[in-house]
């Protein structure tokens, strides 16, 4: 599965503490992220990660990808408290994910869910036929 991980400025601690706490299960999967997130995440952990451009432009690589069905999950960690984090890039994110059924968390309460669906198998049929609507 191929996993998408963007974290705002506030949140980018937190989802290298979360991969960190996740290694094991994220190590079998392919990894994405913006530029500065996946290097974090890749430093902490030794998780290999294919990292895009920073900020904005990693996003619009990302949401290229997401338009042509090719992300599996989305880790999306925003901050809900700074009105100024939150751009047209991130409600597209979050749209393109349900245009092609890409599960998607914007929380660590979510993405813990997530993860361990991903290490039970409940996300597999992503891979099956990667269905769109």
């Amino acid at each position: 599965m191929k996993i998408a991980i963007i974290a705002h400025d506030a949140k980018k601690e937190l989802m290298v503490q979360f991969c960190s706490a996740y290694c094991g299960i994220l190590s079998k999967h392919s990894l994405i992220a913006t530029n500065i997130t996946g290097r974090q995440v890749s430093e902490a952990t030794g998780l290999p990660i294919r990292c895009y451009l920073s900020g904005e432009g990693g996003a619009e690589q990302i949401l290229a990808l997401l338009s042509c069905n090719e992300v599996d999950v989305l880790l999306f960690f925003k901050d809900p408290i700074n009105p100024n984090a939150s751009s047209a890039n991130d409600m597209n994110l979050l749209r393109l994910c349900d245009v092609h059924n890409v599960p998607v968390a914007t929380n660590i309460a979510t993405a813990e869910a997530l993860i361990l669906a991903l290490e039970r198998g409940d996300l597999d049929w992503r891979q099956a036929g990667n269905i769109s609507i």
